[in-house]
């Protein structure tokens, strides 16, 4: 029997523990190595058990984590061309699952680590599941947020094991991870246990107490799947409302990956288990061979694991730890930043022109602690300790041991060069001097400091304890030094960090900017206001390009506009006006600059977007255009 990825033991008992431990990786995956192992060690299960010699099964790992699902390296190489292959690949794996599980031997799964994906299935497939209560330990099914659903078995046997609409709601669509209190909860695992140490013992002495209990729920008789199957009155009544919440969530973008999951859910709940199975097979064949779940794959799995493990981190250079953050600006930026990395452990000075302006922004910090407080997301003494990193000024001199500047202010080269000269000579003589510009060349930015090397782009995102990119720019002359210290900063406070060249808008601003851009040039030349929004949404953008400039504000948007008029010119171009230009001075001159003011593109009540502004078809003449 080949072991090189499963370590086979059989106890004095006839308790065979099956060790999960892939020697080619790090982690356990759906590999060939494991398909092959699986099945050979089933197969080694099935004659032990004619001999009546094995009494159940363990199955655990050696890994930190239990198994981390799916071969995605291999995932991402399938096309239409491959279909043949990838289901029968699939199928081959559920095979020897459900040879498990029907073994006629109780089976246990011993969670030690992380089960996601193909490793919840393997458990699933079990008739007990006890997981480790340790740190880092989550279950789930997250396939839905790559493009794919659970191809090996969980769409299955999750919706006999909780009903269509419970499996949709809570463990499919959301590609929801579980830790392990949470998952006890659901109905996920069975049991908890303190320690990784106490697992397999408990998994043993779960199978000396229940020899018989070796059958599923739905392998066995009078079997009824809960909430009723979709011919059930009480569901039939609610279940066609299910595609059209799915269609209102999804916009219209496109994202097959959910409605492929219901459907298997829905169809495979009509009949038998093994039909189910094939049907869900069919359904992640044409998720895997299909391009979108290749572009996830590659965007949401290798992209940024590669950015998350210092890929874009300039190689050779050591840490450099950052004691002490100065925040120049307490706006809302400048706030969310100071929020931000105090609650990563670091010390903050707050800074704006008046110490009222300076405590407002430390305010929303604390306005964001309350709010956690009440939902039980932190407890007093931890808040009151982030709290007390924030220190509000309005004087330079308490720059004085700061390494770390971070200048959140208005967007203007001159306003910007000013705030810098009164802390530079105040700050550690290697302090790292950072701008939050979302637009402004970080060359042309670095020439109103001396020390251009360690000035750099730091650009944050609205609102900043939110959004989870940051894009950090490199002008001509910052230093790989200056670099990998602001890279090693944005991972701390838990940041994806994105290094890019500088060019005016960097990357984000120049991509959502062309977006936008063209969506009101579309307004501008009468293109219907609902058709546009339909289109940006059925793009797969989270919010249409009107609802999206309303809430980046149209006086900030036309701040930009003129500084890159400005840029250009004294560089000796000649700037080209781009037609978006003249829509948002129209919507600016009528008083309606964006959601904070209370009117934009859309109207909203208090603060509430309710609908599109109707005078958008009198002030545009909307109707009279359509595109091609």
């Amino acid at each position: 029997m080949a072991e090189n990825t499963i370590a086979w033991d059989k106890d004095a008992d006839g308790i065979v523990t099956l060790t999960l431990d892939d020697p080619t990786g790090s982690a356990n995956v759906m590999n060939e190595l494991y398909a092959e192992s699986m099945r050979n060690a089933v197969n080694e299960l099935v004659r032990l058990v004619a001999e009546d010699s094995v009494t159940g099964v363990v199955i655990t790992s050696a890994k930190k984590t239990f198994f981390a699902g799916g071969d995605l390296k291999g995932m991402v190489k399938l096309g239409p061309e491959d279909a043949g292959e990838a289901f029968d690949t699939v199928e081959g794996v559920k095979r020897d699952l459900r040879a498990l599980e029907t073994l006629g031997k109780p089976v246990v799964a011993a969670i030690n680590g992380a089960a996601l994906g193909g490793g919840l299935e393997i458990a699933l497939a079990c008739h007990h599941r006890i997981a480790a209560d340790v740190k880092g330990l989550v279950v789930g099914l997250p396939e839905v947020t790559l493009g794919l659903l659970p191809g090996g078995g969980g769409v299955t046997r999750t919706v006999r094991m909780f009903g269509i609409q419970k499996a949709f709601m809570e463990v499919l669509s959301q590609g929801t991870r579980f830790k392990p209190a949470q998952a006890k909860e659901t109905g996920l695992v069975d049991e908890l246990v303190g320690s990784v140490e106490e697992l397999v013992p408990a998994a043993k002495a779960w199978i000396k107490a229940n020899p018989d209990s070796h059958t599923q729920p739905w392998d066995a008789k009078g079997y009824k799947m809960p909430g009723g199957t979709p011919a059930s009155p009480a569901l039939a009544g609610i279940l066609p409302s299910f595609p059209a919440l799915l269609r209102k969530q999804l916009k219209g973008a496109p994202m097959p990956a959910p409605r492929a999951i219901l459907d298997a859910a829905v169809e495979g709940a009509q009949v038998d288990f093994d039909t189910a199975s094939r049907i869900e097979s069919r359904y992640f064949t044409q998720l895997v061979t299909g391009q979108v779940a290749k572009n996830m794959i590659q965007a949401f799995f290798f992209d940024l694991r590669t950015i998350n493990g210092g890929g874009s981190r300039p190689e050779g250079i050591g840490k450099t730890p950052i004691t002490k953050i100065g925040v120049l600006g307490a706006g809302m930026m400048g706030a969310g930043i100071a929020y931000v990395s105090a609650k990563a452990g670091f010390d903050v000075v707050l800074k704006d022109v008046t110490i009222e302006a300076a405590q407002k922004g430390k305010a929303y910090s604390e306005g964001l602690e309350a709010k956690a407080l009440k939902r039980g997301k932190t407890n007093p003494e931890k808040s009151s300790a982030l709290l007390g990193r924030i220190t509000p000024t309005a004087d330079a001199a308490d720059f004085a041991g700061v390494d770390f500047v971070i200048e959140a202010v208005f967007e203007s080269q001159e306003l910007k060069h000013k705030v810098f000269g009164e802390i530079e000579d105040i700050v550690e003589p290697n302090a790292l001097l950072g701008s939050n510009t979302s637009t402004l060349p970080i060359t042309g930015l670095a020439t109103g400091v001396k020390r251009q090397e360690d000035f750099i782009g730091i650009h944050f995102f609205s609102p900043v304890d939110k959004m989870p990119l940051v894009e950090i720019i490199k002008g001509e002359k910052t230093s790989d030094e200056a670099l990998a210290r602001v890279f090693d900063y944005t991972l701390a406070i838990g940041k994806t960090p994105i290094v890019v060249n500088d060019s005016r808008g960097f990357f984000t601003s120049r991509v959502i900017g062309t977006f936008v851009n063209e969506a009101l040039a579309m307004l501008g030349e009468g293109v219907e206001p609902a058709s546009i929004e339909h289109a940006g949404s059925q793009a797969g953008y989270p919010a249409p390009p009107l609802q999206l400039s309303d809430e980046l504000n149209l006086e900030l948007m036309h701040k930009i506009a003129t500084a890159t008029r400005k840029g250009v010119e004294d560089a000796g171009g000649r700037y080209e006006p781009h037609p978006a230009e003249a829509v948002v001075e129209k919507m600016i001159e009528i008083g309606r600059p964006s959601r904070l003011a209370g009117a934009g593109f859309y109207e909203y009540v208090d603060g509430k977007r309710t609908q599109l502004w109707p005078g958008l078809r009198e002030t545009f003449k909307s109707g009279s255009s359509q595109p091609p």
